[in-house]
């Protein structure tokens, strides 16, 4: 009954955030929004980093709406597309004072086999790829505004993944499922071997499980699976409960001795074996850089 409790409580603090700047991707919908939102609501100058800039600039205004906060901005960033991602660094390098919480939030869900502009899987290629390259080109910024927190969404599915380094894109065989616990995985390995990176930086990282939301992202489940999540609904969190564990890894102030963990529920929580090996998450950090064409040692 009390882990049913944390799972579905509201996590609460009077932490403010006036005068720091927040970067959320994907913010135009579901945990996005409502992280956005609360952060708003705590003084923060959001940047909502979208793909649709319609549904965003809709979103914008609820967020402002709901917040009282006017300092929040909508700013197109396609992760499928490394060019965009690119366009989007330049623009906060060159306009932003500070980049105090970039929260990598942003991803697709068990979606039909498709490539990115640039050939990767989708799935891999948003959720994980996507990521690191906007990490990467923000990174110098984000060093100059510590403190400073990265955060990155993952999930439980992680716990079902491995990470094939030698057919990272599934052109050998496609299972959707697979390939969503795969960049899941990538996510926390991630998180691990930026932590090591950023130690004593002033710069810290989370991962984190939001829960099982109800999001649009269940659109690309078949309908069995659809069905099970239907029935299972009173057991899922609205998106304003998945958003939890985004705004306490980015406010809770005894954080800010920790990096490189695992949240789930507003609290600590253990990863799968798979996301605490170090040599698959060095070699994968290797194999994202060759990639993306760039140098992050």
């Amino acid at each position: 009954m009390q882990a049913m409790r944390n799972y579905f409580r509201q996590w609460s603090s009077d932490v403010r955030l006036d005068g720091k700047t927040v970067i959320i991707t994907g913010a135009n919908t579901g945990i996005g929004k409502f992280t956005a939102i609360d952060l708003a609501k705590r003084g923060a100058r959001i940047i909502m980093a979208c793909r649709d800039m319609e549904k965003s600039n809709i979103a914008l205004k609820e967020v402002v709406e709901s917040s009282g906060n006017q300092n929040v901005f909508a700013s197109r960033l396609d992760l499928a597309d490394t060019k965009s991602i690119r366009e989007f660094a330049e623009k906060v390098n060159t306009e932003e004072k500070q980049v105090n919480f970039l929260i990598n939030n942003a991803g697709v869900m068990v979606c039909p086999y498709g490539k990115t502009a640039d050939g990767f899987e989708m799935q891999i290629g948003v959720n994980h790829m996507g990521h690191f390259l906007l990490t990467h080109l923000l990174l110098d910024l984000i060093k100059r505004s510590i403190p400073a927190r990265i955060i990155n969404v993952s999930s439980m599915a992680h716990q079902w993944g491995t990470i094939d380094l030698e057919d990272i894109n599934s052109e050998k065989s496609y299972d959707k499922n697979k390939a969503y616990s795969q960049s899941k995985l990538a996510n926390i390995l991630f998180t691990r071997s930026l932590a090591k990176r950023l130690e004593g930086s002033g710069v810290t990282a989370y991962a984190l499980h939001p829960g099982v939301v109800q999001t649009e992202l269940w659109r690309h489940l078949n309908k069995p699976q659809q069905a099970v999540m239907w029935m299972a609904r009173p057991f899922t969190k609205t998106s304003i409960q998945g958003a939890q564990t985004s705004i306490y890894c980015a406010v809770a102030p005894e954080l800010e001795t920790e990096s490189g963990k695992y949240y789930k529920d507003c609290a600590p929580a253990n990863c799968s074996r798979a996301a605490l090996d170090d040599d698959v998450a060095q070699r994968l950090w290797e194999l994202s850089c060759k990639m993306l064409n760039i140098t992050w040692e």
